[in-house]
């Protein structure tokens, strides 16, 4: 089986285009191993679809399934142009969460970036949670896949690994939660740092980013039409909302390398 490493904002995955084998989980554990495998936060298979142009189903380095990747649908798009699979510039995406508009933006005849429409947010109401020591306010919003929203002073200080574990395993989200831990830097720019469903700690999350913006909006943080530069530790994506509550993201896509199973 040939992968491609492919990586957005140094959120990677390994992506193969063909259907999903039945030893999905196992293969998605070994690969995603960062010492014995080739190291990844999980798996990407792209196919034909009957509804949209490319369907893609993801894995994480847990061998879970996750309905929806911000950062893996741009490198779904600079996959298939790049290989020739589609010519077009503007491609349909089915996934778990819907289907889902990318445009590309080229440079020398390859994908330089990806605008992705997200489809549209739902946000519920702030909700209180105690850990051992410590409280928080977050703010639940969906992408599609469950997203946890906790507004911080400063990103920095947070122990990520240590607290995205204890909110994902709150029993308010029995099927577990990715975690962002925001701050406010203005009105048109956040610092995003997030625990990841399935992966654990990550360099970015597409859709995290994307529901740290619509929680900034309700919160009164930010403004709605205007795009916002969400800083995470990979780099930056710009984001933005409609009143709608209709998202779009914009961001990078980038090969690492190409590889074979044996």
């Amino acid at each position: 089986m040939r992968f491609t490493k492919m990586q957005g904002l140094g959120n990677d995955y390994l992506y193969v285009y063909g259907e999903v084998p039945e030893n999905i989980k196992e293969l998605s554990i070994k690969l995603s191993d960062r010492h014995f495998g080739a190291g990844s936060d999980g798996m990407i298979f792209i196919s034909p679809s009957d509804v949209a142009d490319f369907k893609m189903r993801v894995f994480n380095a847990d061998g879970s399934e996750a309905k929806m990747c911000g950062n893996g649908i741009r490198c779904v798009g600079k996959y298939v142009y790049d290989k020739g699979y589609t010519n077009k510039q503007e491609i349909t995406v089915e996934t778990l969460s819907g289907i889902k508009n990318l445009k590309f933006t080229l440079s020398d005849g390859k994908v330089k970036s990806v605008s992705v429409e997200m489809g549209v947010a739902v946000t519920e109401d702030e909700i209180e949670i105690s850990t051992e020591s410590e409280k928080f306010i977050l703010l639940p919003v969906s992408m599609g896949n469950p997203h946890a929203v906790v507004f911080v002073d400063d990103a920095e200080e947070i122990s990520v690994e240590t607290l995205g574990p204890k909110i994902e395993n709150q029993p308010i989200f029995p099927d577990g939660v990715n975690v962002e831990f925001v701050e406010v830097l203005s009105r048109n720019e956040l610092r995003m740092r997030v625990w990841e469903r399935g992966s654990g700690v990550t360099l970015a999350c597409g859709t995290g980013a994307c529901a740290s913006v619509v929680a900034a909006i309700k919160k009164g943080f930010c403004n709605y039409s205007e795009p916002i530069s969400v800083t995470l530790d990979g780099g930056v994506l710009q984001i933005t909302v409609y009143e709608d509550n209709s998202v779009v993201m914009n961001g990078p896509a980038e090969i690492v390398y190409e590889g074979e199973v044996l």
